[in-house]
This record gives structure tokens, sequence and C-alpha cells, in this order.
């Protein structure tokens, strides 16, 4: 691995004999990566360094892991916490709902109205709902991924057309349908 440069760097010392390197780092090929290394003071003289090298496909996992130690950490006050209760507890604000106020579709419509949002936030909000791994604003956006972005493609299709998008039952694809026959009318096209 031939890095060219580092993009940024941090330092952090324990104590006169341990300290720790934070480094961000660019490749050769333009690819990024985190080298954390450990360096410890030896008796004789000199350091004896410990690294550990975390590429960007991998940046995702590594702030989960971190993310989960943390609020592991944070409850650690309230007593033992299983794991299990605490990856409930995050699938259960997993959804739109665990959102900042300021992204989710209804309050960004109440502030500042339906123009300002995106053809998949308002979609999502025909559809109402999403399902246990899926937001509703991914599935629109899954949807409209599927015609190429375009929603007058999206209206063309039928409602078993709709059903066949996993998440979409009878109930939303009728609703989608409503909507868009409603946007239809009011324009007379």
């Amino acid at each position: 691995m031939q890095h060219t440069n580092f993009v940024n760097e941090h330092f952090a010392s324990l104590s006169n004999r341990r300290h720790y390197f934070l480094d961000f780092k660019r490749t050769v090929n333009n690819s990024h990566y985190i080298q954390i290394t450990r360096s410890d003071a030896q008796l004789g003289g000199g350091y004896l360094r410990s690294s550990v090298v975390v590429f960007e496909e991998d940046f995702e996992f590594l702030i989960q892991a971190f993310s989960s130690l943390f609020h592991a950490a944070a409850y650690h006050q309230a007593g033992e916490v299983q794991v299990h209760e605490l990856n409930r507890q995050a699938q259960a604000e997993s959804g739109i709902k665990g959102w900042p106020v300021q992204l989710r579709p209804r309050e960004k419509m109440l502030e500042h109205g339906p123009s300002f949002m995106s053809d998949a936030e308002l979609i999502a909000m025909l559809i109402g709902s999403g399902s246990k791994n899926e937001s509703a604003v991914a599935l629109a956006e899954r949807m409209l991924a599927e015609v190429g972005g375009d929603v007058g493609e999206l209206n063309r299709l039928s409602i078993p057309q709709l059903c066949r998008f996993s998440g979409m039952g009878i109930a939303k694809a009728c609703a989608v349908k409503a909507g868009m026959e409603l946007g239809r009318r009011v324009f007379n096209v």
C-alpha cells in the first residue's frame, strides 16, 4: 500500500510513554484509509509501534462498531444492558421517527411546503409507512430508481405492477395511484 499524503492527522498522549496517532490518508489510486497507531516508549529508548488500518470500504462498519460501543457505554450506568436489547431499541429508532426532525417528510412539508420536497419524499407521504427494514422514503426512492426517476413513468404503472415492489401492498399502491390521479386532474392532463 503506497500512500501519497496525509489528509488529516490527530495526536493524543495518555502519558509520557504511550501516544496515539489517528491518520486519515490517501493512496496513490486516490482511495482513502484510516490508520490508528499506538506508540509505546521502550526502556532502552525508541518506540514500539502498532497500527491498525481501516480501508474506505470498511468505514461504515467501523462507524457502526463505534456507535454500538458508545451506545452500550452510555447505558452502562443503568446496569447491565444486553446487546440484543440495544439492537431492538436501535431498530425501533431506525425508521423515519428516528430521523432528525428537520429531515422527516411531514415536518419538512409543514416547515417549507411541498415544493421544497423531493419526488421520493412526496411519494413517501402517499405511501404512509415503510417496513421494519426500509423507510417509506427508501421504498419510494427504490421505486423511482426502477423507472429511471420518471414520476410520469411511475404513474403509468398499474396497481398490480406497483404491488410487485417489495413493501408495497394494495393499500399503499392505491394511495399512490390516487395521489397521481389527483395531480393529473388538477392539471387536466
